[in-house]
């Protein structure tokens, strides 16, 4: 039975659960949510897909799965993939991903939306710069994480990459430029070369054009 991924091209938590699928090789499709035009705050979503009203939403028969973590881990769990190979490294994994929700993502998603998807009269200005600044302290942790590593945990691909790399492959400015962080940029090149890799807005549907 095909997965369906409820999801949009622009949301970073959707691709971070996108990118494991289309790379593990289950079948999956994108269901496209459209987020813009209210479609999450409305009550049959809540009702009838995820009563916390985000994507991604994962259906696989009667199973409903919800947070992208949480996804990725049921990725893992049908494909075997992504996870960890031993008890150290999943450890390591979980604290990656927990690190990212809170430090990485959480503040580049905000960021991202209040420079680009908010009317410019009312982007706040002095927001932005706080939360740039602590995306830069983020940065610098994961850029010195990577020297002289491929991956984020192992010798492999895994969870954590994904996670933390869910908004940086997007090419609004939110304060994120990767020839500024050199360890990063070789990361991500490396995420761009596995085989079946997408951008965010060629693997998921949605992006800003369509709203142009």
């Amino acid at each position: 039975m095909t997965m369906q991924l409820y999801c949009f091209g622009e949301s970073g938590n959707a691709y971070k659960a996108a990118l494991p699928l289309a790379l593990s090789g289950l079948d999956w499709t994108p269901v496209k949510v459209d987020f813009f035009g209210g479609a999450t705050r409305a009550p049959e979503y809540r009702a009838e897909v995820n009563e916390m009203g985000e994507v991604p939403v994962l259906v696989d028969g009667a199973l409903r799965l919800s947070q992208s973590g949480v996804i990725q881990f049921y990725v893992t769990e049908k494909s075997g993939r992504f996870g960890g190979e031993t008890a150290e490294e999943r450890r390591e994994v979980l604290r990656w991903m927990l690190w990212d929700n809170h430090k990485l993502s959480s503040q580049a998603g905000m960021t991202r939306f209040l420079m680009n998807f908010l009317p410019e009269d009312k982007r706040p200005a002095e927001v932005i710069a706080f939360m740039q600044g602590r995306l830069r302290a983020a940065y610098q942790v994961l850029d010195s994480h990577l020297a002289g590593r491929d991956w984020i945990v192992g010798s492999g691909p895994s969870n954590a990459d994904f996670s933390c790399c869910g908004y940086l492959f997007y090419p609004e400015p939110f304060g994120f430029a990767r020839a500024d962080w050199p360890q990063i940029d070789r990361w991500l090149s490396g995420i761009e070369a596995l085989p079946g890799w997408q951008h965010p807005y060629d693997l998921m549907p949605g992006s800003p054009a369509d709203r142009a």
